[in-house]
């Protein structure tokens, strides 16, 4: 059985009861041998072929303006999009916006958000979140990572996601999921997420950063899992070096 690694290279041959360790060490061994112009061509298939399979680029987050969105970002640390989607409508309603959230009672936004995770810290998050954008930023939420990055609760994760989905403006979302895939295929060898900002931004346009990072989240939640990659039905998978190997 014949495998290609990917386009323009020498395909490697394994047989069909080979082990899974032999397999990764073979496809590792091709991921070091691969040179930067050839990772960069790859990344552009991956992008490419993610493109085409989620053409989305909606957040999947309920809001109607950016100041909500900024809110329903922080709100989703360590917890679903569904359950973020629960609590904000009645957030929202009784706080529409940063002055109100700001002079809101620290129990009252508990009470809202009490179904969340870490929803203590994510309370005092959003109070004095919202305090700063009234205080510093006339109620308005900023557009650069800087300014976005002073936030309460907003790191470069967050900063990117606003300023992608907001104002247009390339970033690259590493989370859990971004962060996972982005190692299985071979694009970053990293473990902090700013490094990997970094690796993958060398690798495609700043227009591709956004959509890229936003695709690889979803193809993490919805084939690559964490535990147990589906591999069998993976459309990258023969461009990636971590696939496992045909039964």
């Amino acid at each position: 059985m014949t495998r290609r690694f990917m386009p323009g290279r020498k395909p490697f041959v394994f047989a069909s009861r080979v082990s899974l360790a032999q397999f990764k060490e073979t496809a590792v061994r091709q991921w070091k041998r691969e040179t930067f112009a050839q990772k960069s061509a790859r990344t552009h298939a991956i992008a490419a072929r993610l493109a085409q399979t989620y053409p989305e680029l909606e957040v999947p987050l309920h809001y109607r303006n950016t100041f909500e969105l900024l809110i329903a970002v922080i709100l989703s640390a360590q917890c679903t999009d569904e359950a973020v989607n629960r609590v904000t409508p009645e957030l929202f309603r009784h706080y529409p916006d940063p002055e109100t959230l700001a002079a809101a009672p620290k129990a009252d936004i508990e009470r809202i958000i009490r179904t969340l995770g870490l929803f203590r810290a994510k309370a005092k998050s959003l109070k004095e979140c919202a305090r700063q954008l009234a205080e510093e930023f006339g109620g308005a939420v900023p557009a650069t990572i800087e300014e976005l990055t002073r936030l309460a609760g907003v790191g470069r994760k967050t900063a990117n996601v606003i300023l992608g989905h907001a104002f247009d403006t390339p970033g690259i979302i590493v989370d859990t999921h971004c962060k996972r895939l982005s190692r299985r295929l071979g694009l970053t060898r990293q473990q902090d997420p700013t490094k990997i900002e970094r690796d993958l931004g060398r690798l495609l346009p700043p227009k591709e950063w956004t959509g890229l990072s936003h695709r690889l989240i979803i193809h993490g939640r919805r084939v690559c899992y964490a535990r147990k990659p589906a591999c069998d039905r993976c459309i990258l998978k023969d461009l990636c070096p971590s696939r496992e190997p045909s039964s």
